[in-house]
């Protein structure tokens, strides 16, 4: 478990100065679009993959700090890995905000999220950049 500063400031720094934000006009990605339908989350995410591996993930849009920190950390969590790497680590990600058992090993930063599930108004906010990245994984795999 990390200290509840810790959590604080991973969040903030991603918030702040995410790593991945950037808004893609390459025909090599593919793109996805979520939004909340109750708040400010709107955001879409690009995904490169080649051969069933992600090379890169990108998102731009606005965000709560909820969700720009999940999305960016996600982000980073998944480019280099395989499809199948990749569905294991967010499936790890749902069963933490779930309050279910998880490898906290697999989710590096993403542990920040751990007590997510107390504040069901903001499951949607840590989500709905993950979804977006499912979704693309989906897509790209078929």
């Amino acid at each position: 478990m990390m200290d509840k500063e810790i959590k604080r400031e991973i969040m903030l720094d991603h918030y702040n100065n995410p790593n991945n934000k950037k808004k893609i006009e390459d025909e090599r990605y593919r793109s996805v679009h979520n939004a909340s339908e109750s708040c400010i989350d709107d955001i879409t995410v690009y995904m490169r993959a080649e051969d069933g591996m992600i090379k890169d993930v990108k998102f731009d849009g606005v965000g709560c700090t909820i969700c720009t920190a999940s999305t960016d950390i996600m982000c980073d969590l998944v480019t280099d890995k395989s499809f199948d790497e990749a569905r294991a680590i967010i499936n790890e990600y749902y069963k933490m905000v779930d309050d279910k058992p998880f490898d906290e090993d697999a989710l590096e930063e993403a542990n920040a999220f751990d007590t997510l599930y107390q504040q069901a108004n903001r499951i949607k906010c840590g989500t709905i950049g993950i979804h977006a990245i499912e979704e693309l994984i989906n897509e790209y795999d078929k």
